[in-house]
């Protein structure tokens, strides 16, 4: 897809009494969270929106809201995309930055309903929402998953053949924000390489590794371990995204990744330094939709984004196991 240069007469540095006006969809979220806090500190005031929805523990979701809550410049609005009146919570905004949706490869198969739902059908009532609101730019949170088993490194022109339901209500709703695009509406889309750190989903691979050693227990392995992830730290996720608000380009995709290459066995290696003990591994078979391989071609987000990656995983890895064991340890403090 070409680049489309774009300018914005009506972007201007707020004066002393002004301030940038956004959305973040899906502010409860583990990323979600973090980015509205960082725009905040920037300048922004947040309007922040979650459906609180059942994809994992909605808990954690509600304890990361009422931090928000109570910083100034972030308000809340709770419920579905789908049932809102987005027009009215979009009004004053010149950045919708979409984050939400249903995350998550292997439900996906099971319940695609709910996919469609969360994925595609709220992004095209946040579309027409943003357009109608007079939005000035769109930033779409998509995912690595719409490359599938691609060749690696992946490249945002490159032949995009998702595996997994997931994947494919990812990349549906990516070209719905890149089609969108015209001279008077911008749109980005952000594909997102495996986002970790301190308060991942607790869905994930290497929250769950944690858990586990941790507790002094089985660590599930899906497949032989030899997979192989560009892991993207949390933070640098979100300084990727607050600079695509103001990128210089429009109806574009690009990679947003850590520029790591590491193995699932490499990970078990880390967490047994990291815990100090040997670790108990149950074997599995690979998991449907489970790609072998994620890497990304960081040129666009070199050149348009100015995005390097300044966390490694080793050390980010370190930061979440970390946290992780604060977390037991506060939780097992409560219990006593």
């Amino acid at each position: 897809m070409e680049v489309q240069a774009v300018t914005r007469p009506h972007a201007v540095e707020p004066t002393e009494y002004e301030q940038r006006r956004c959305v973040v969809t899906g502010v409860a979220g583990f990323i979600g969270s973090r980015l509205s806090k960082r725009l905040v500190r920037d300048g922004w005031t947040v309007a922040g929106i979650d459906g609180f929805t059942d994809s994992y523990d909605p808990v954690e979701k509600v304890m990361r809201a009422a931090g928000l809550v109570r910083t100034s410049g972030i308000s809340l609005i709770v419920g579905d995309l789908v049932e809102l009146d987005l027009v009215r919570a979009f009004e004053g905004a010149e950045v919708v930055f979409h984050l939400a949706g249903r995350a998550g490869v292997r439900a996906s198969f099971t319940n695609e309903d709910r996919y469609e739902h969360d994925n595609v059908l709220a992004t095209k009532r946040v579309l027409a929402a943003a357009r109608q609101a007079g939005v000035r730019r769109v930033v779409y949170a998509s995912s690595s998953s719409v490359y599938g088993n691609g060749q690696t490194p992946f490249r945002e022109d490159a032949a995009l053949a998702p595996i997994s339901p997931y994947g494919r209500t990812k990349l549906e709703s990516e070209r719905l924000c890149l089609r969108n695009a015209d001279a008077d509406f911008e749109a980005v889309a952000l594909r997102y390489f495996t986002v970790y750190g301190p308060g991942q989903r607790p869905d994930m691979g290497l929250r769950l590794f944690a858990e586990a050693a941790l507790t002094g227990q089985p660590i599930k392995l899906l497949g032989d371990g030899t997979q192989r992830r560009d892991f993207t730290y949390v933070c640098d996720v979100v300084v990727a995204t607050v600079a695509a608000a103001d990128a210089p380009a429009s109806g574009l995709a690009i990679n947003v990744g850590g520029g790591s290459d590491v193995s699932v066995l490499e990970v078990l290696d880390l967490l047994r330094a990291f815990v100090g003990t040997e670790l108990t591994i149950d074997e599995h078979p690979f998991a449907r939709g489970d790609v072998r391989v994620t890497a990304a071609d960081l040129s666009r987000a070199h050149s348009l984004l100015g995005f390097q990656a300044q966390v490694p995983f080793a050390a980010g890895f370190e930061r979440e196991v970390s946290w992780v064991r604060e977390r037991l340890d506060r939780n097992v403090a409560i219990s006593a």
